[in-house]
């Protein structure tokens, strides 16, 4: 009896003493289960569908609303006028000044607050590494942003779809034929305009959704990941594919344990806020592109074209290692 009782202990001991393993084992792999490295975790669903909510909310408020509903939507200049010219609001004038000294060069706005947070922050990790790979990650963003909107061999991808779509400069496509205009009038928006020409008759991809939901992304996944998790505002949710084909979950390839600000005072700090600051102006003014400007359609491209570059340089990573060893993740 003195014997059973010495085994079923030391069993019993054995067990409890194997059980923090066996949790931690349990846990990580309902963590795989839950979380596949080739998609967004349940809080980026989140993030990312705000997006989609944000554009289908302003397109049927412009349905519903008696003030856009009274105005005409003209196809050339993209936005609602009524019968006697004026907007239907302050923001569906395209003078007006968010959209003028925010949104026209909100590429420099969205740049500025990454690097506010990055360089001052301690969640954006501390070695030169870590910062490195957030310049690397920016810059194939941005990279995307100048092939889409500014320069793409010549013409811009949204101004090449425009014209392969359909799309033309009627003034300065005569202009050329009768000799009174130079050819590269015809091959962009802004030539076309500045020649006095039309732009029109083809599929114009919504270069503000585009913007506004690249840049909120990006500051999303640079700023709220490494703030979530140096904070401890919630568990580390993402999983990567290692060398060896093994999953894991992403802290083990991490500078610093999670919640390591979890006592300090300031959360955020001054890089965080202003990044805050730029990322919720962002979000309001996509809401009134939303709104007030483009059809269904193109603002649906203009979101699908900004997720491509979202999903190359924030997930592909995650499953492919080679990459992630040069551009990494955010916060880890």
């Amino acid at each position: 009896m003195s014997t059973k009782r010495t085994t079923r202990s030391a069993g019993n001991a054995s067990s409890s003493s194997t059980s923090p393993a066996s949790d931690q084992t349990a846990a990580m792999t309902s963590a795989t289960l839950r979380t596949s490295p080739l998609l967004p975790t349940p809080v980026e669903r989140v993030a990312l569908g705000l997006f989609p909510v944000l554009l289908v909310f302003g397109s049927l408020f412009a349905v519903l609303s008696p003030h856009t509903r009274a105005a005409t939507y003209d196809v050339l200049s993209q936005s609602h006028q009524a019968a006697d010219g004026t907007a239907p609001s302050y923001f569906a004038r395209k003078s007006n000044m968010f959209n003028v000294y925010f949104v026209k060069r909100g590429w420099g706005w969205t740049t500025a607050a990454l690097f506010a947070f990055v360089l001052t922050h301690p969640a954006a990790g501390a070695s030169p590494a870590a910062k490195a790979r957030a310049v690397a990650r920016w810059a194939a963003i941005t990279a995307w942003w100048v092939v889409v909107v500014q320069w793409c061999f010549g013409a811009p991808m949204i101004d090449r779809g425009f014209r392969w779509t359909g799309g033309k400069c009627d003034v300065a496509e005569l202009g050329v034929v009768t000799g009174t205009a130079d050819a590269k009038a015809a091959l962009t928006a802004v030539a076309c305009k500045a020649s006095g020409g039309k732009w029109r008759g083809g599929h114009d991809i919504s270069g503000h959704v585009f913007l506004l939901t690249l840049g909120s992304a990006m500051l999303m996944n640079e700023v709220l990941w490494p703030l979530a998790r140096w904070a401890g505002w919630f568990g580390e949710e993402r999983c990567v594919v290692m060398a060896d084909g093994a999953l894991k979950g992403a802290n083990v390839e991490a500078e610093t344990a999670p919640g390591a600000g979890r006592e300090n005072k300031e959360v955020l700090g001054y890089g965080g806020k202003f990044a805050l600051g730029v990322l919720g102006l962002n979000l309001w003014m996509l809401l009134m592109t939303a709104i007030y400007f483009h059809t269904w359609f193109e603002k649906f491209t203009g979101l699908v074209t900004a997720n491509v570059a979202i999903y190359a340089v924030y997930y592909v990573p995650r499953f492919v290692p080679a990459l992630r060893q040069i551009i990494g993740m955010p916060g880890i």
